[in-house]
């Protein structure tokens, strides 16, 4: 199978909105008989998926959506294209962890609730510093 992405521009209220056919060049040259599915705007390979993309390529779909869209990414030269294929490519990408930098100590550590502009404290710097009262009143 020889894959190419088409794309199709339509206007709605909202605006300017695209869509993005895959097309295999090895049944025809022509578009409606070389049509294979419409690329999802995203792509989960955990949990059902009820789309024709992920039915046609299975857990690869995602790896197939990339290549796709670099692809039609180096052939295109309207720039709003180049945004929306540039969007859906992001969204392709798995998000990364979040860790913050302990205010205490300086360990990078995943926060249960990231706050911005104060002190975070990772799990052990927080029992040291905010241990309770009946420990601290107790003479040893």
């Amino acid at each position: 199978m020889r894959l190419k992405l088409e794309t199709f521009v339509y206007y709605t209220d909202l605006g300017r909105r695209f869509r993005f056919a895959v097309l295999d060049l090895d049944r025809s040259l022509d578009y409606p008989a070389n049509f294979v599915c419409l690329l999802p705007t995203k792509i989960y390979n955990e949990g059902k998926v009820n789309n024709g993309f992920f039915k046609i390529f299975g857990d690869k779909s995602s790896e197939q959506a990339k290549l796709l869209l670099t692809k039609a990414l180096k052939g295109e030269d309207d720039p709003e294209v180049k945004a929306e294929i540039k969007r859906r490519l992001t969204l392709l990408e798995p998000k990364q962890e979040c860790k913050i930098k302990c205010s205490a100590c300086g360990k990078l550590f995943q926060p249960q609730h990231a706050r911005r502009f104060k002190n975070n404290f990772c799990e052990k710097c927080r029992k040291k510093k905010f241990r309770s009262d009946s420990d601290a009143s107790t003479p040893t």
